[in-house]
């Protein structure tokens, strides 16, 4: 029997690094086709705002012009069916195409849910039991969660560290400088664990703020529907968590190597001396603390020399701009 060509067609970035390693797929045992020869294609294929139904003629589109048989696109998009409901994947054995969100399968093992997914439509598309549009839908309370913590996994917080050197490097310079300045010492120790919190707090926020702001990460509804108005509260909630996140690692690294500066360059003799009290190790530990909060604010200040494609891995809104503009340039 002819080998079956199936096209992938996914979105840049995480999604085509998941579709690459899917290139090798090859049919179940029970499986009437000897073989599928599967090809990939990288660009994007929707919006966030689009009907499933738009995607899916668009995938149809690309198979035509690629001399496919079988097409899936793979998303970063949360998909919605008309009644709300968060979907895995949407399905057209009429067209011979369906689209599969990477964000409905949570974030954990992706790699290998993704596989068995698409291994499962593409079967399914082979030997259709129904030539009806199938949905897919989460199941649960507990949908919009799992595609909330896909998007936020997707985003890779922890990676934007990389993305805000400028903001760090501001930071560690603030901080160092902090660190040896005795009104520094005297305002550390006076303040009460519950203001030192406060201070982390305070300055976790100010940055995010800043950055959502100075960054226009912002997302606003297209228009005052309630589809659109749930969409821009996931991806915004998405992009602070993400942020959240991130900046929660950069506090910790910048907390562990002004510690290490001030175990490094401070002596507790002298600290005691300015402060006329007795100075252990265990004030560094709450000075550094105080220093690197500080330090956060000033790390605001490099955010700003940051381009927008060191925040753009971390927001969808970002990257929902530029699918709009890939596909108003392949239209014109």
């Amino acid at each position: 029997m002819e080998p079956i060509r199936v096209g992938l067609v996914a979105d840049p970035a995480s999604p085509t690094t998941v579709a690459r390693r899917m290139t090798d797929l090859t049919p179940p045992l029970a499986a009437a086709a000897d073989s599928w020869i599967v090809e990939l294609v990288s660009e994007p294929f929707t919006l966030g705002s689009e009907d499933v139904d738009i995607a899916l003629e668009r995938l149809r589109a690309h198979a035509e012009q690629n001399g496919w048989d079988l097409v899936i696109g793979v998303t970063e998009l949360p998909l919605r069916d008309d009644d709300g409901r968060y979907l895995l994947a949407a399905i057209d054995p009429r067209r011979q195409s369906a689209v599969l969100s990477l964000p409905a399968l949570g974030g954990f093992r992706v790699q290998s849910r993704a596989r068995h997914a698409v291994r499962g439509l593409v079967d399914g598309m082979a030997e259709p039991a129904s030539p009806e549009e199938q949905r897919l839908p989460l199941p649960g309370l507990s949908a919009r969660g799992r595609v909330l913590l896909g998007m936020v996994l997707a985003n890779r917080p922890w990676l934007l560290a990389a993305g805000l050197k400028s903001a760090l490097v501001a930071a560690l310079a603030t901080g160092a400088v902090a660190t040896i300045e005795p009104t520094v010492w005297s305002l550390a120790s006076s303040l009460s664990g519950w203001r030192l919190v406060a201070a982390t707090v305070a300055s976790i926020t100010i940055i995010i703020a800043w950055i959502v702001i100075d960054g226009r990460l912002w997302d606003r509804p297209d228009d005052d529907s309630l589809q659109a108005r749930e969409r821009s509260r996931l991806y915004n909630t998405s992009t602070l968590v993400t942020l959240t996140i991130g900046i929660v690692i950069c506090y910790l690294a910048l907390y562990v190597v002004n510690l290490a500066w001030a175990l490094f360059v401070l002596d507790t003799a002298v600290m005691s001396e300015s402060l006329g009290r007795t100075v252990d190790v265990g004030d560094l530990f709450v000075l550094t603390w105080f220093v690197a909060s500080a330090a956060t604010l000033g790390g605001a200040l490099g955010t700003g020399l940051e381009s927008d494609d060191a925040i753009r891995a971390a927001t969808y809104s970002k990257r929902e701009e530029e699918r709009r503009a890939r596909l108003a340039d392949e239209r014109a």
